[in-house]
């Protein structure tokens, strides 16, 4: 194994497979850690031990997608799958005999509350309350309870990341059929369960007017190499787009770079009956993610994609290129 070797665990999503195929391009030696189609899989401990010694990078990207309903069932592999593969990336940095110097472990900037008064920064953003912030501090707690003195952590507390492929793919499908309107929120009435799950969403912005962070995924990809180079950045990062907007402009946005002129709004009762019928959460769409980069911006990180229209039509047309392209 060469000596800029890059781990990743967690290779076959989304983010996964961009960061790999982009290292790979650079020249340097990438081996993947999944349960199918990697280089190792995650119950194999003394294959990643070896992998992870004298690596100069390991990613953490691993866990059960979100865009599902949470069913107990659900809810405990998605914490699961999350700290049990940060544990064993924990496990393999503590005995190797050269660690690596730098751990880029994913989070998420849902572990801020429901913002619609500030934006939430790594230095004074709230963490919030429920379900989904439970599974954030439960990964973060995972990444930094073992002593690595000589490798240092960032949790990649990432905003909604847009590319060829992930969020847009549906919403460029229902833009497309005239339902790419703002989403509304409202009242919908919540379990008891659901309460006690803390997965129910409560009523919060109105008229689309909910905060949408997102970043690009080239930047996530920048910022990790920004990361190599910047060795006083540590802990918590948040990784967003430094212009978020709210889901009324996020939306506009998608239809206007699609050519679409009409986005028949959805109420909160359709979205409910919607999330259902296609097993996934209204959360997703309606909790107000306010997240701007004050560590990566004070520490003089570029965006390549600071504003929206540009990361929608790079991304729209990457996935053009790939229709084109294709048998």
């Amino acid at each position: 194994m060469s000596a800029d070797r890059v781990v990743i665990g967690g290779s076959t999503g989304f983010m996964g497979r961009y960061l790999q195929e982009r290292w790979r391009r650079q020249g340097r030696e990438v081996v993947t850690v999944s349960r199918a189609g990697a280089d190792i899989r995650w119950s194999d401990q003394a294959a990643i031990d070896r992998a992870v010694d004298g690596a100069s990078l390991v990613i953490g990207l691993a866990g059960k997608s979100v865009n599902c309903r949470y069913t107990p069932a659900n809810r405990a592999e998605i914490v699961r799958s999350r700290v049990d593969t940060t544990a064993s990336l924990s496990r393999a940095i503590a005995r190797a005999a050269a660690p690596p110097p730098l751990w880029v472990n994913s989070s998420t900037a849902t572990v801020y509350r429901h913002a619609e008064d500030r934006p939430m920064t790594e230095s004074t953003g709230e963490i919030g309350s429920g379900f989904s912030v439970d599974v954030a501090r439960a990964w973060e707690q995972a990444l930094f309870a073992d002593d690595l003195p000589a490798t240092r952590r960032i949790a990649l507390r990432s905003a909604i990341v847009l590319g060829h492929g992930g969020v847009l793919e549906p919403l460029k499908t229902l833009s497309r059929l005239g339902l790419g309107g703002a989403h509304h929120d409202g009242r919908w009435p919540v379990s008891r369960g659901r309460r006690a799950a803390g997965t129910a969403h409560l009523p919060g912005a109105r008229r689309g007017r909910q905060r949408f962070s997102w970043v690009h995924v080239e930047d996530v990809a920048r910022a990790i190499d920004f990361f190599e180079r910047t060795p006083t950045l540590e802990g918590p990062v948040n990784a967003s787009a430094p212009h978020p907007v709210d889901d009324r402009e996020f939306m506009a946005t998608v239809r206007r770079v699609l050519g679409v002129r009409i986005g028949v709004p959805m109420p909160r009762w359709m979205l409910e009956l919607g999330a259902i019928g296609i097993r996934t959460e209204t959360e997703l769409v309606l909790k107000s993610r306010w997240v701007l980069p004050e560590k990566l911006t004070e520490a003089g990180f570029v965006f390549r994609y600071p504003t929206l229209e540009a990361a929608v039509r790079e991304s729209f047309d990457r996935a053009a290129a790939a229709q084109d392209a294709g048998p």
